[in-house]
């Protein structure tokens, strides 16, 4: 009997990329909750100290002193290999975006397996209430995404993950010297790291609501086929 042997549910660049940025975003996460501790207070604007006013704070305690949280302790401050961390992450996640992008293109990934053939609203409906019903996935969803898969990878990689770059990298006082123009059109660099605050909100949001997803459609076969490819 011949052998039939059926194509990878995901191509080795993407299975590659998207362990590599698991990686990169847990990284990011982790050392992001830490230089969050040193100052959980958020500004609008280009200016931002423990003297004026927030847009708004969290209710957790910091890890320095002179930053009034209403807690009668501090943290221990992390801040330092938090601060490198995050750096050295945030470049290792732009370099795998950057091969996965390249890689897209010229597989025609994009176009294939993320871009919708039509857009129905019959179609968004009917896939939104199977997610808010806890449905499992058909069958046929096995090989190819949904329309609201595909909204939701579309947003995430060329929405949320573009702007987390363009707020992370408005920051940097190296960015803000060269090119001046990436702070302003945000509104300044304390506008900067609020957008980038709430931009990470969304991509926790969206990993919770991916990990159930995966759970729900069957744990094992979707592990196996974002390792190995096969199902």
């Amino acid at each position: 009997m011949p052998v039939v042997r059926r194509a990878s549910r995901h191509s080795v660049v993407v299975r590659v990329t998207h362990w590599l940025t698991v990686v990169w975003f847990c990284a990011l996460l982790l050392s992001g909750v830490e230089i969050l501790i040193s100052h959980p207070r958020f500004y609008w604007g280009e200016t931002g100290n423990a003297s004026l006013q927030p847009l708004f704070r969290l209710p957790i305690p910091a890890s320095r002193a002179t930053v009034p949280t209403g807690y009668g302790f501090v943290l221990p401050d992390q801040n330092g290999w938090s601060r490198s961390l995050h750096f050295e992450a945030a470049w290792g996640l732009v370099l795998t975006g950057c091969w996965y992008l390249l890689a897209g293109l010229v597989t025609g990934h994009f176009r294939k397996d993320l871009l919708p053939s039509r857009w129905s609203g019959s179609e968004i409906s009917a896939a939104l209430a199977n997610h808010i019903r806890f449905r499992k996935p058909a069958e046929a969803e096995n090989w190819c995404y949904n329309i609201l898969q595909r909204l939701a990878y579309i947003s995430v990689i060329f929405g949320l993950f573009p702007a987390m770059i363009w707020t992370g990298l408005a920051m940097s006082p190296a960015v803000v010297s060269a090119l001046p123009f990436m702070v302003t059109v945000l509104g300044g660099q304390q506008s900067a790291r609020t957008l980038h605050f709430f931009c990470t909100l969304g991509l926790v949001l969206f990993v919770l609501v991916h990990v159930g997803m995966v759970v729900l459609a069957g744990f094992r076969n979707r592990m196996r086929a974002m390792i190995t490819g096969g199902q």
